[in-house]
């Protein structure tokens, strides 16, 4: 008979079935809504790469209860350190163009 080692080894804390950790980015403006419009559509094909690759989870933008933004951006991804993670959110055209700022939160 035989075993799966992966079927007895624990995941670490918050992993999925990737083995990687699921990382939050919260992404707030800090430019002018003109500005983030230049970035956009690279900030989407970025987005999609990250999708087609397996990193991202799910992303958009944050509402209140009545359906109105509240200026934050939600991005999860899947990493499996904390400097993995904070390259894949450094890589986003919105973050390397200074037009939005992160935090990273596991």
């Amino acid at each position: 008979m035989t075993t799966n080692s992966d079927a007895t080894t624990p995941s670490p804390p918050n992993a999925n079935k990737l083995g990687k950790r699921l990382w939050v980015i919260m992404s707030r403006a800090v430019a002018a809504p003109d500005e983030i419009a230049k970035h956009r559509l690279q900030h989407l094909e970025h987005q999609v790469r990250l999708e087609k690759a397996g990193i991202l989870f799910g992303a958009g933008p944050l509402s209140d209860a009545q359906g109105e933004r509240v200026g934050i951006g939600l991005i999860i991804i899947r990493a499996g350190t904390a400097e993995d993670a904070r390259r894949i959110a450094d890589s986003d055209p919105m973050h390397i163009s200074g037009v939005r700022t992160y935090t990273l939160h596991q």
